[in-house]
């Protein structure tokens, strides 16, 4: 089994910031791409950032320069830095991982989600 447990989200005041985590447990091979991805109220889930095994990155503009995203391949860990909040940032943030459980074939595996609330 693969889990991917997501931890850090709360509640913060617009400018303020929050750092995201995303840990892998579980057997599997290896972790290729992970991402962040977040929903808000009546809005479909959108993709933050992701970032390649070897550190290839990709943002949503609405987050670039404000959030940093970072793995750690020996910990099975990925990061989600966010600085200057906004309340159009207020989400539930989900992790996603492509996970070779074992042989050659890649799935893709998802947290629970952990609210940002972003509000004065």
């Amino acid at each position: 089994q693969v889990h991917l447990v997501e931890s850090g989200g709360g509640l913060v005041q617009p400018g303020g910031s929050l750092k995201l985590t995303c840990a892998a447990s579980g057997s599997f091979r290896s972790i290729n791409d992970m991402g962040w991805y977040r929903q808000a109220p009546g809005k479909q889930r959108e993709l933050v950032a992701i970032i390649a095994r070897f550190g290839g990155t990709n943002y949503a503009d609405s987050v670039k320069g404000r959030f940093t995203i970072s793995r750690d391949n020996a910990e099975n860990t990925m990061y989600l830095q966010m600085n200057s909040l906004k309340p159009e940032d207020t989400a539930v943030y989900y992790c996603n991982g492509k996970i070779v459980p074992r042989g050659i074939s890649e799935y893709s595996y998802w947290g629970q989600g952990t609210q940002v609330t972003v509000s004065s």
